[in-house]
């Protein structure tokens, strides 16, 4: 019995918060069922889930990510291009890829925000879990209608 095959690419700025999106993934989606690829930052992500989704191996491609403002105007135009990225990714391939890739206005490295993000990110993982399931459930049933 073949299983349907997801990817997951997860940024390696704030690890300790981006890695519960994946706890989150897991939830929903068996782990043998996803490979995990680990990349620098939220930049790196769109090149590498747009070659993921070109290998035909993956019904979904899920991307995580925190950006952060951290002190110089640069964060708004980082989270513009990965989204766009992203997007475009999945348009270009025609494999959905989703977006668990977040930019709070107002975070701070305290242990109460840093406990509100790993929480959000563990929901927001199970949300693109849900999602992907959904999509590949949908695309399959609209192709074979």
């Amino acid at each position: 019995m073949t299983h349907t095959r997801y990817a997951f690419i997860k940024a390696q700025w704030h690890v300790d918060i981006v890695d519960r999106a994946l706890e989150g993934f897991l939830q929903l989606i068996p782990a043998d069922q996803v490979d995990v690829f680990d990349v620098p930052g939220a930049f790196e992500m769109p090149l590498l889930a747009q070659e993921l989704a070109k290998t035909g191996k993956y019904a979904a491609v899920a991307c995580a990510a925190l950006v952060v403002d951290g002190g110089i105007y640069r964060h708004d135009f980082v989270a513009q291009a990965v989204v766009d990225g992203l997007m475009r990714a999945g348009m270009d391939t025609g494999v959905p890829v989703l977006s668990v890739s977040l930019t709070p206005h107002h975070f701070q490295e305290t242990e109460h925000h840093m406990a509100i993000y790993r929480a959000h990110f563990v929901q927001k993982g199970n949300e693109a879990a849900s999602a992907a399931l959904m999509i590949t459930k949908t695309r399959e049933e609209a192709l074979t209608a």
